[in-house]
This record gives C-alpha cells, sequence and structure tokens, in this order.
C-alpha cells in the first residue's frame, strides 16, 4: 500500500519563483464528483493527470489531513485525454514549480483557469512527524481544510470563492 504523507500551504509573494528549478504542465480531471465523497457514497478521489508528456490514473483515499493512501499508475497520454473528457466537474490546470528548500523539494502549484489567482505550496515527508524548514513564502498551513484539495477545487474553483474565503491567500 501506498502512503502519502503531505502538508499544504499558501504562497506568500513570489520569491520562490526564482528558486523554482523545473516547472511542469499540468492538466487534471476527476471521474468521481466531491459529492459522493461527502455522502460517504465515495472512499476515494479518482483522478486523471497529464503532466507534461506522461500521464497517471491516480487515487487517493478521502483523509482529510497529512496522510492518504495513494495509488498511481501511469497509462498512455491518449488515454488519458480520453479519461479527461469523462470527468465530472472542472479541470484543474496548473503549473508546478519544483523548488528545493534546506532538504526537501517542494511543489508549488500556480493554479490557472477557474483557479486563477491560488498558488499553494506541498511538501511531501516520508513521516507524519518528519521535521523541515519552512520557506520565508510559505504562509498559513492548509493541510486540514478541504476547500484546497484538488478534487474541491475542480467541483468548486476559487474563482466563486467569497472574498473572505480569498482573503487569505495575499
Amino acid at each position: 500500500m501506498a502512503l502519502e504523507i503531505e502538508r499544504k500551504f499558501l504562497v506568500t509573494g513570489e520569491g520562490w519563483r526564482e528558486a523554482a528549478h523545473a516547472v511542469l504542465p499540468m492538466a487534471q480531471g476527476y471521474l468521481n464528483d466531491i459529492g459522493a465523497m461527502d455522502r460517504g457514497e465515495q472512499h476515494a478521489s479518482i483522478r486523471v493527470r497529464i503532466q507534461g508528456g506522461e500521464a497517471f490514473l491516480n487515487i487517493k483515499s478521502r483523509e482529510i489531513g497529512r496522510s492518504r493512501q495513494e495509488f498511481d499508475y501511469p497509462v498512455p497520454v491518449d488515454d488519458a485525454r480520453a479519461l479527461l473528457a469523462l470527468c465530472v466537474g472542472g479541470m484543474i490546470d496548473k503549473r508546478r514549480h519544483l523548488v528545493r528548500h534546506e532538504g526537501h523539494v517542494w511543489e508549488v502549484d500556480e493554479f490557472l483557469g477557474d483557479n486563477a489567482g491560488l498558488v499553494v505550496a506541498e511538501i511531501e515527508l516520508g513521516s507524519p512527524d518528519e521535521a523541515f524548514a519552512l520557506p520565508p513564502w510559505a504562509g498559513r498551513e492548509v493541510t486540514d481544510e478541504p476547500r484546497y484539495y484538488n478534487l474541491a477545487l475542480a467541483s468548486r474553483p476559487y474563482s466563486r470563492w467569497i472574498a473572505a474565503e480569498r482573503g487569505d491567500q495575499d
């Protein structure tokens, strides 16, 4: 069983941009919606992602917080394009910037399209209590806030958030 342990933070400022050593364009969609998960009818999200010239089918368990089961399978890009056409909710378009900071690689997701203006940084860890250095551009932690999960953003994008919800991004 694969286990993902990650923490999410809002990004403040632009200081991370010059530190990025790679940028990956991504398009992803979900074969199930957040409503089925919230009603307890499903216990995992099923995502299709095209990342550069590669594609993946990804299944993540529904736990909120730092640790979740995650299964990731490569698929042909043409198959992924066909699966994206079957997805429910909106598409997630983003650029993932990889940034090294004090022994860890951070993934800074700069959202586009309906989620433009939202920038979230994630760090994957080996254990839930692993120590790490917080970069100066990492703001408030949002690991336990479901609205920042990509599945939620596909159903209710950042462009539909009210001003009070958006206020803590800047």
